[in-house]
């Protein structure tokens, strides 16, 4: 028998109830299955006035990424280029924030019992891989321009690193004011916050190559920013190929969590215990019990998936109660 949890102490746009019917899986024997449905979400908690902000701050980063990847051509600046890629990276993941935020809104249907979360993981691998292209131009572009240094126009490089400067300071300032208790938020504002640290090193970069004339400074720079954009590009992909593979949430030790599982009284044996990611923020789980001599087994799904969601994080968990003896080999098929 199965039992799903209730997420309802998430506060949602939308809320449904999920009639599940009963349904075999292979290699075991699942007969008399109990859903226990009630109003739940797979979706984020939505917050308008965060959206909003970071829709605002979205825009900003893009466009001055526009800005400056064209003030970076105009001006010959290999690191204003490279940092309108960070600013890029950046946008990127604001943008995937609101995507979390639309998603929140779309209710799952009968193709789709999850929702649309997996999109945002599909959108954070693409921008990774592309970001990592970026990367591997400029870095030949910077060894091209050490063997051989091209002219650098440092005032109007000055300029937009500056403007860069006040609309990153702009965008921080918007943020802070928003509720920091949203973990979309407080990624945005750290994004932003990086992209402050690269405009303040254009803007070293710029007087230093007015103050000596050593252009061999911006491609340094730029260097250095790829260093950061390559840091979280392959964070993007990393992650969002661990996703997509099921991999066991991060933090989460399966062996501990079925210990815990075990101690609970009516418990005979806990296996088979699988658990993924559904977003970065939800975790979903499956696992096999079988009752103790004199327990009750219908009451063993629900008090599994309290202990699941109350003392490991675990907001969806799926329990099945096996005959005593069931769970003594490994689960090949899952």
């Amino acid at each position: 028998m199965k039992s799903h949890s209730e997420d309802d102490d998430h506060n949602h746009h939308d809320e449904h109830h999920h009639d599940h019917s009963p349904h075999a899986h292979a290699g075991h024997d699942h007969a008399g299955h109990d859903h226990s449905s009630g109003a739940h979400s797979h979706a984020p908690s939505v917050t308008e006035a965060n959206e909003k902000r970071i829709r605002i701050v979205f825009l900003m980063t893009a466009g001055y990424a526009a800005v400056q990847a064209v003030g970076g051509w105009m001006s010959g600046s290999l690191a204003l280029i490279a940092d309108a890629g960070h600013m890029v990276s950046d946008a990127a993941a604001l943008l995937l924030a609101l995507i979390a935020y639309r998603v929140a809104a779309r209710a799952p249907d009968e193709l789709r019992t999850y929702g649309f979360h997996r999109v945002r993981v599909l959108a954070a691998l693409a921008n990774g891989a592309a970001l990592l292209l970026l990367v591997a131009w400029i870095a030949w572009e910077a060894v091209a321009r050490f063997r051989s240094p091209t002219a650098v126009l440092a005032g109007p490089m000055l300029v937009v690193a500056i403007i860069g400067l006040c609309v990153n300071l702009a965008g921080a300032y918007v943020l802070l004011r928003g509720n920091q208790g949203d973990g979309n938020l407080r990624g945005a504002l750290l994004h932003v916050l990086g992209d402050l640290l690269g405009s303040v090193g254009a803007i070293a970069a710029a007087i230093g190559i007015m103050l000596t004339g050593w252009t061999v400074l911006d491609p340094i720079l730029s260097v250095l920013v790829a260093v950061l954009v390559v840091r979280s590009a392959w964070g993007l992909v990393s992650d969002s190929i661990f996703i997509l593979l099921q991999g066991t949430p991060r933090g989460l030790d399966i062996k501990g969590v079925e210990a815990d599982i075990a101690a609970l009284p009516g418990i005979a044996e806990v296996g088979h215990l699988h658990a993924w990611t559904l977003t970065d923020t939800s975790i979903v789980a499956t696992i096999h019990v079988t009752p103790a001599p004199g327990s009750d087994p219908l009451a063993l799904p629900e008090l599994v998936v309290a202990r699941l969601k109350n003392q490991h994080a675990i907001e969806h968990a799926t329990v099945q109660v096996d005959p005593p003896g069931g769970i003594q080999k490994p689960c090949a098929n899952n």
